[in-house]
């Protein structure tokens, strides 16, 4: 792995811009070649350097459903988790797919039993093939004909099974002309992106009526125009604190969105900053002076954790992140990453059960070194740590970003940070 190192001794005010959504556009992607509405205007426009690597990787497994059968298809999912699990579940239900899916080692150690098991409960009876190698390939061969309407999943581990089901029973609805519904069995973890995804079937013109943890798709009718594509709430996470840092502001910012890491407006006004209002439409600045510490639950939004682990560090008092247990399931071990993160800071952590506690260091570090193990967020964070509290940074891996920003080092540049190898 590369090394690259980061030095925000000098900043200066800038807009800075993140890339679309990613979860977003997975949806819109799925939700475009279902309607025919493909391909996304949108997403031709983007600057295929500017699209995150999951959009990329989905829009080539979509291309893949769109050839016509009869042969076996190899589709690469690389460490895409939500892209996988996405495509998974359109593939059994295109009638005619036959597809062998490969990833990395850690995509192949991530959780996907539960939604395996819900797609053979509801349509191995009609003759899917869903086979599981160690653990590549996965083959899928989907059935021409289904059973009863239903597909019925856990909701702890991971909304994600839900949203890709959900999906599945839009592609369904248009082929058949009858509901389909997901039933939820349990708690529902991370509920923000499965509303996030009854949002997208909504705004391309679908009924789904949801109560009590059932979901169901029951009609469709095409919208006048395709939707949208808001900026990525994820990533503006990062662009915001740096903001505060710079003075400078954001695009892209549409407090209308969805997406849960839209929490982090809210969530940071316990520690005294604000976003408030830029110059144009949809932009956006962090203003205030830092007071307190945070407080975060996983189980809202799980992947603007390690963001605030970094904004903890530089705040004057503990903080506090709670329902962590499922950071342990991404694209790394992310409960261990900020534990490493916040140490190598100089700051101390302390878990006990599912609540992890912030302590800051009581004065920072002359520089600092970071690991990305191979995670995106990871890397991001670290950088936006540096630029948070002006401490050089000294990063290993620094290309994972191409997941889901690939262009937050030209980002950074555009604020002063000075990037060297």
């Amino acid at each position: 792995m590369s090394q690259i190192h980061v030095d925000s001794s000098q900043l200066t005010p800038a807009a800075l811009t993140p890339p679309i959504s990613k979860s977003d556009a997975q949806r819109a992607l799925v939700l475009a070649h279902l309607t025919g509405t493909w391909p996304l205007p949108v997403l031709q426009e983007e600057p295929e350097d500017f699209l995150a690597a999951d959009v990329r990787v989905l829009t080539r497994g979509i291309n893949t459903l769109r050839q016509p059968p009869g042969t076996v298809r190899d589709v690469d999912c690389a460490d895409g988790g939500a892209p996988f699990r996405i495509f998974v579940t359109q593939a059994a239900v295109t009638p005619g797919t036959h597809v062998r899916i490969t990833g990395t080692p850690r995509l192949g150690e991530r959780p996907h039993g539960p939604l395996f098991e819900s797609l053979r409960e509801a349509l191995g009876p009609s003759g899917l093939v869903l086979k599981e190698g160690n653990p590549w390939p996965v083959e899928i061969k989907a059935p021409d004909r289904t059973g009863e309407p239903v597909f019925r999943v856990p909701g702890a581990q991971s909304s994600q099974y839900a949203s890709s089901l959900l999906l599945g029973c839009a592609a369904l609805y248009l082929r058949e002309r009858r509901p389909w519904r997901v039933e939820i069995i349990g708690p529902l973890t991370s509920a923000g992106y499965l509303e996030l995804t009854v949002s997208w079937l909504r705004r391309f013109g679908f009924t789904v009526r949801d109560q009590e943890g059932r979901f169901e798709v029951t009609d469709y009718r095409a919208p006048e125009r395709t939707p949208a594509m808001p900026g990525d709430w994820s990533s503006l996470g990062y662009l915001l604190l740096i903001s505060w840092r710079t003075g400078g502001s954001v695009e892209r910012a549409d407090l209308d969105s969805a997406h849960p890491d839209q929490a982090l407006v809210r969530l940071v006004e316990r520690a005294g900053l604000k976003a408030v209002p830029g110059t144009g439409p949809n932009t956006l600045r962090m203003t205030g002076t830092a007071r307190d510490g945070l407080v975060a639950s996983g189980t809202e939004c799980p992947d603007l954790l390690p963001t605030l682990a970094a904004l903890a560090l530089v705040l004057p008092r503990p903080s506090t992140l709670t329902d962590v247990g499922v950071l342990r399931l991404k694209e790394s071990d992310r409960l261990e990453g900020i534990r490493t993160l916040v140490s190598a800071f100089g700051g101390t952590t302390h878990l006990e059960g599912e609540t992890l506690t912030i302590h800051p260091p009581t004065s920072h570090p002359q520089r600092f070194s970071m690991d990305s193990r191979g995670d995106h967020r990871l890397a991001m964070v670290a950088a936006t740590l540096s630029v948070l509290s002006g401490v050089p940074l000294s990063l290993t891996g620094p290309e994972c970003v191409e997941k889901s920003f690939p262009g937050f080092w030209r980002q950074l540049e555009r604020t002063g940070v000075r990037l060297t190898s």
